[in-house]
């Protein structure tokens, strides 16, 4: 039994030799005898920044598939990456806690958040992501460049422990000097979507304090404008302006030539961007396939083609030089013409054989044969086409369509009503001519509404073609398909039975601009240029109803009125703390008390 009794003590002496050592440092940490108050708050801050830069535009080191992780080309394409949303939100969150920590002065806190930090991170970084990647911790470049990030901040937020927090934190530590750098990197700090405004309502909720979340943000509104305000009038004193001297015209030519620039450049960017943009930069987009079809009275369609390949040909220098002299006269061509070479211009040959048999029923063809005959009825013939593009070089549609009705005269009717009969006379074996609806110049837009080219053609210059249906003698299948040829002049194949199509091909924007471009220069002109005026014409405008607040000699007693609020507020003297904003805000409501309050000091 006593030996017993001796191992029990034994073993409470181990542990307590272990336990009170460990006890000893950390109350040593949390009730320092002396300590130096420092504030590192702000270099933690900007460490976790670099992280969660590192993680948005590295994220690729820290997924199993690296080339598929790519995080830019996910949220292209309205997808959130699983991991990449949970280590986002995981850095955010801390640093959050860091900022609840630091407004509340808990160094207990922030042990504890420390020892968590410190066990979680390296568990997962030499455990968890190794095994997760697939590839060791030294192998991985990005993986190794956050790390060390990390332990920058774990270094800053050892020296915060070890010296605790400051006892006071009063304002934004981009306002503690009077200068251009902080003047510029404040303003900078204020136009980050939601930080200023996250900012304000994590110091309301984490301090102590007695005025409402309106009433803070109101006081730190007016210390913001005050700040900015003591910026400027310290560089006033720093570069006065003599009285009765003009502007300089450094300053004048500078500040005032660079804004009217600025402006015209607004003003015309749609015009300047949409021009530029398919001259300069805009790509050429020619088609990868053009079809026609051809139908009669809204029956089964007599002719479909398509050409594709060898036979979408581009027009060689002295091609394309013939051409434009053939136009050298017309000034609406030539003014249309301007805008494309000789790349833009695709010219498509199509078999003249339609490359599917009239498969029309016998009833239907009897039908149609009857209409055709009968002079009091409507029926017309309808010419179609569709020009397929390469969708990944920026065209805002794949396919770009479009079709033309035509009449029929009462001769064409019944030249074509005897062919469809197959009389074995000698009429129905000569081609009919259908005049003026064969479109020989169409434009191919970046969209879908392909139109033929007016400055080429006028309603009577559409070219003929020639109908004729061929059947199968040599078999019983009694086979029937359609033959057209398209007559007149032609860039190729004077001679064949064939039709030809000209296709004009709009330069496409880069897809990299796309997301411009595809608003189009009205469009442009809404979304971007009157948003712009509008937030230019409320500068200016407006001017004189903030003159009262806006034209103040001598901002320093204000600026220490808001600083002593901060003050008695961190002092825990919550009374006074409402009396001094109660002070501030008649202050703001007085025009007489406010012109004293900001008059310049005299000696």
């Amino acid at each position: 039994t006593s030996k017993s009794q001796d191992t029990v003590i034994k073993d409470r002496a181990m542990t307590l030799q272990i336990y009170v050592p460990i006890r000893q440092f950390f109350y040593n940490l949390i009730h320092p005898d002396y300590s130096a108050v420092t504030d590192v708050y702000v270099l933690m801050f900007l460490a976790d920044t670099v992280d969660f830069v590192i993680i948005v535009f590295g994220f690729w080191a820290f997924g199993k598939h690296s080339a598929a992780a790519d995080i830019t080309s996910s949220l292209s394409e309205d997808q959130v990456p699983g991991p990449f949303l949970v280590m986002v939100l995981i850095q955010f969150g801390t640093m959050v806690v860091d900022r609840a920590l630091y407004l509340r002065k808990t160094v207990l806190g922030k042990v504890i958040f420390q020892v968590i930090l410190v066990f979680g991170i390296h568990f997962w970084m030499f455990f968890i992501l190794p095994g997760v990647t697939e590839r060791k911790f030294s192998q991985n470049l990005v993986a190794q460049l956050w790390y060390f990030v990390k332990c920058v901040y774990f270094g800053l937020s050892a020296y915060q422990i070890r010296c605790g927090y400051p006892t006071r934190v009063l304002g934004n530590f981009l306002t503690k000097s009077y200068n251009y750098v902080n003047l510029f990197l404040f303003q900078g700090f204020r136009l980050v979507p939601f930080l200023t405004e996250l900012r304000a309502v994590m110091d309301w909720v984490w301090t102590d304090t007695t005025l409402s979340l309106s009433s803070w943000i109101c006081v730190e509104d007016i210390y913001a404008h005050i700040f900015i305000l003591k910026c400027w009038r310290e560089s006033e004193k720093r570069y006065p302006q003599p009285r009765g001297q003009k502007k300089k015209k450094v300053v004048k030519y500078g500040m005032g030539g660079m804004i009217i620039v600025l402006l015209i450049c607004i003003v015309w960017f749609p015009l300047l961007f949409m021009s530029l943009i398919k001259s300069v930069a805009g790509v050429i987009n020619q088609p990868l396939d053009v079809s026609v079809t051809i139908t009669l009275g809204g029956y089964q369609p007599i002719f479909t083609m398509s050409a594709q390949q060898s036979q979408l040909k581009v027009m060689n220098q002295t091609m394309f030089d013939r051409f434009m002299h053939g136009f050298s006269r017309d000034t609406g061509a030539m003014q249309f013409l301007e805008n494309y070479v000789k790349e833009d211009i695709t010219v498509a040959e199509l078999e003249g054989n339609s490359n599917s048999l009239w498969t029309i029923s016998p009833p239907s063809k009897q039908k149609m044969i009857n209409e055709l005959k009968d002079p009091n009825s409507s029926f017309s013939v309808v010419f179609s086409w569709s020009i397929q593009r390469n969708m990944s070089l920026g065209a805002k549609a794949e396919i770009a369509t479009d079709k033309l009705s035509f009449p029929l005269k009462n001769i064409t009717r019944e030249n074509i009503a005897k062919m469809i009969a197959g009389n074995n006379t000698e009429s129905s074996k000569t081609p009919v001519t259908i005049e003026r609806i064969y479109p020989y110049y169409v434009k191919a837009p970046s969209d879908s509404n392909s139109k033929p080219i007016k400055q080429l053609l006028s309603e009577n210059n559409f070219m003929n073609i020639t109908i004729i249906l061929s059947r199968d003698n040599a078999t019983k299948s009694d086979s029937e398909w359609w033959v057209l040829n398209l007559t007149g002049n032609r860039i190729y194949n004077q001679h064949a039975q064939a039709l030809e199509l000209v296709v004009f091909n709009d330069k496409v924007s880069p897809p990299s601009l796309g997301f411009l471009a595809g608003y189009g220069i009205m469009g442009l002109y809404a979304s971007v240029v009157l948003v712009i005026g509008k937030f230019v014409r409320e500068f200016f405008s407006g001017i004189s109803h903030s003159i009262m607040f806006e034209e103040l000699p001598n901002v320093d007693r204000i600026l220490k009125l808001c600083t002593d609020i901060f003050l008695v507020r961190e002092t825990g003297e919550l009374e006074l703390e409402e009396d001094l904003y109660a002070k501030l805000i008649f202050l703001y409501r007085s025009p007489e008390t406010m012109i004293k309050w900001t008059r310049e000091k005299t000696n």
